[in-house]
């Protein structure tokens, strides 16, 4: 309606030239409202899209308060269960306090009596599992254990030097109780690597090792007979070694034999004697060396003792001899 009112007040200006600045002053001004009206009804629909907007926004928020209400809804309910559950835990807790208490009331005076008892026992020369047994608690004189090993596998306690009193046969002695030649026997070849950097050393604890262990498997030891429970040649010696040190010349073995029979009377405590026998091979007579166990040594955990088997004194060309293993006790020495 603007635009016609615009258009005829031009034809109206140009049919009265004398109005003319009054008429243009009028055109302007309508122009001019026409173009504020055209803002305005694009403000007016900017508005309205923004409103739309809104009110799908807060659609959105209102679906969420929803959402939120019931989430409040189900933690409430969650706290209340928790907070019951928490009451009948600290109930609980309470009750099972109250039972520990009582249970470490009986506990300390159960421990004290077996305690008690254990070093009775101990005082009578018992030998008690070290799994059983709290070391530092005992009651003894000299507050002093002793740890040993049985041939069991299991670990024991008992007093200093205390033999078992049921005289059980499967009693392995404190490692201190033992020879060093019997404590290196122990060992495996790693540990005696790094206790002695001596080759005859390491050999004579082999040698020993493969007298009382079948599991070593190369044993040059021969059953002796009467006063000789077990002997090794110095030939057979030379050999064993060359098995042992492959590699090892025969001159070198030659001298390994006499440093390995030194060592080995040196960590047997001379339990070990060296012997000199006189015989005939391919009609020559000669004299050899012999490592020899007398059955009267005195060895810890071993029973020694003369064999069934005889030792042959004739004077044959070759010596025959039994090539089993010593009898031994059930301790490996």
């Amino acid at each position: 309606m603007s635009e016609s009112i615009v258009e005829s007040l031009e034809d109206h200006r140009d049919d009265h030239t004398e109005d003319t600045p009054l008429l243009e002053t009028i055109v302007d001004e309508l122009r001019t409202l026409r173009a504020d009206n055209d803002r305005l009804k694009n403000r007016v629909t900017d508005l309205e899209n923004t409103v739309d907007t809104l009110e799908s926004q807060l659609t959105d928020l209102e679906c969420q308060t929803d959402d939120l209400d019931a989430q409040t809804s189900t933690l409430e309910s969650t706290t209340t269960d928790l907070e019951t559950r928490v009451d009948t835990t600290e109930t609980d807790l309470e009750r099972l306090d109250a039972l520990t208490d009582a249970t470490r009331n009986r506990t300390g005076a159960t421990k004290a009596r077996l305690e008690e008892l254990q070093a009775r026992e101990l005082e009578k020369g018992a030998h008690l599992r070290a799994e059983h047994v709290d070391e530092h608690e005992i009651d003894v004189p000299d507050g002093r254990l002793e740890k040993l090993t049985k041939d069991d596998g299991n670990a024991y306690y008992r007093l200093p030097n205390q033999d078992d009193p049921l005289d059980r046969n499967n009693t392995t002695l404190a490692h201190g109780d033992l020879l060093p030649i019997q404590q290196l026997a122990r060992m495996d070849e790693d540990m005696r690597r790094t206790t002695t950097n001596a080759l005859p050393t390491r050999l004579a604890a082999k040698l020993w090792q493969a007298r009382t262990d079948s599991s070593v498997g190369d044993d040059p030891w021969k059953t002796g007979c009467k006063s000789i429970d077990a002997y090794v040649t110095a030939s057979d010696l030379k050999h064993w070694i060359r098995r042992q040190e492959p590699g090892t010349s025969e001159t070198y073995a030659k001298k390994l034999v006499s440093r390995t029979i030194d060592a080995i009377l040196e960590l047997s405590k001379n339990r070990l004697a060296v012997h000199k026998r006189t015989q005939r091979k391919n009609g020559l007579e000669y004299t050899e060396r012999r490592l020899v166990l007398p059955t009267d040594a005195e060895i810890p955990g071993e029973k020694t003792g003369s064999s069934a088997n005889t030792e042959s004194d004739s004077s044959s060309s070759t010596e025959s001899e039994t090539a089993t293993p010593p009898e031994t006790a059930d301790v490996r020495g």
